[in-house]
């Protein structure tokens, strides 16, 4: 009964309405090869990670962390120990191990090795933990929050090692460069912070932009820089790419969205194609960019799906996609076949990509 409430509750609010459990046949066209599965979570999506190529992490409102085999279609784990919606999670590369933020203040670190009980947990912050990062030798975890706080925790033993807090920085999102000791923060204050984990200092900071910085990305070459910003009406509601090399250096924006761009990420370069970038955006829709242009190659509206706020690259040709209203959403994203017989744009919109739903969970 629980998981056709999810299903009737999931067709209520998504388009097309024809959803399908595993091994069915639907009617139309569009959905003959969407394929749903056991939902996630029961609620809203905040945050979606990968832990391994088959592997999904994903927190939500309803304050579960869920280790889900998306490529199989099967639940792995729930872990329950947060009290209030989890804000974000991430993984250690090559390791067992996920680290979870909320709204309860708290971080707390999970290893599928050992069990469903947290095995640390990081307290110390006064408002809602939007930022986590974990440094390249997997030693320290990097947190930021609302409190303006932003804290340098070491990983074995859950102690808050350096602490810094800047008037105004309301912390939205946090990544470490690879190979590196810099940190890169977004704020609520417009601003994009670089800390030095080794001093704990701020070492550069870029020009801020009009409206808040919702959520940052860094190139594996950390060589490059891509944020995002809210906004309404199509203004501000931009994604920004930055030369890390020449911090402050402004190259392209990518423009297109009409509400907030709450997440931007790179996508992994794939033989004979440009380097993308990808974003989501309040306006239930998925955008993908040549990197270098900004050029718009292709673009997902997901109708009902409401904001769509976390993204994870896969293995191309993969993506995964968190949204409020529907769940998770495998995404595909290829060469257009329309584009390749010089029919013009592709279903999914402007540009020579077609980018397609082809399960739910």
């Amino acid at each position: 009964f629980k998981n056709n409430f999810c299903l009737i509750k999931v067709t209520k609010l998504c388009q097309p309405q024809n959803y399908l459990w595993i091994g069915e046949k639907a009617d139309n066209t569009f959905d003959s090869q969407v394929l749903q599965y056991e939902p996630a979570h029961h609620g809203s999506i905040n945050t979606v990670t990968n832990l391994s190529p088959d592997l999904c992490v994903s927190g939500g409102s309803d304050q579960a962390v869920v280790l889900y085999d998306w490529k199989q279609g099967r639940m792995g784990q729930s872990f329950q120990g947060h009290n209030r919606e989890v804000t974000k999670v991430i993984c250690y590369p090559g390791s067992t191990w996920i680290f979870s933020a909320s709204r309860d203040k708290t971080v707390l670190m999970w290893d599928l090795n050992q069990g469903d009980e947290p095995i640390q947990e990081f307290c110390g912050h006064e408002l809602v933990v939007n930022g986590l990062a974990i440094s390249p030798d997997g030693r320290k975890l990097s947190t930021g929050s609302r409190d303006n706080w932003m804290c340098l925790w070491d990983i074995e033993s859950a102690k808050c090692e350096q602490r810094h807090n800047i008037s105004r920085n309301l912390v939205t999102h946090i990544c470490w460069v690879p190979a590196s000791s810099s940190i890169v923060q977004t704020s609520e204050d417009k601003t994009i912070r670089v800390w030095d984990s080794r001093t704990w200092q701020v070492s550069n900071t870029f020009p801020a932009k009009q409206y808040i910085q919702t959520y940052c990305d860094v190139s594996p070459n950390g060589n490059y820089l891509v944020s995002s910003s809210n906004g309404f009406g199509g203004q501000g509601c931009e994604a920004t790419l930055w030369d890390l090399r020449q911090p402050g250096c402004k190259v392209v924006e990518y423009r297109g969205h009409l509400q907030t761009t709450a997440c931007c990420v790179f996508l992994p370069v794939s033989p004979g194609s440009p380097a993308q970038v990808a974003t989501s955006s309040h306006d239930s829709s998925v955008r993908i960019w040549d990197q270098n242009t900004a050029a718009c190659l292709g673009t997902l509206s997901l109708d009902g799906a409401g904001p769509l706020v976390s993204l994870a690259p896969s293995d191309p040709p993969n993506l995964l996609c968190a949204s409020f209203n529907c769940g998770l959403h495998q995404i595909q994203v290829e060469q257009s076949s329309h584009q390749a017989q010089g029919s013009g744009a592709s279903p999914g919109g402007a540009g020579n990509l077609d980018i397609r739903v082809v399960a739910r969970f």
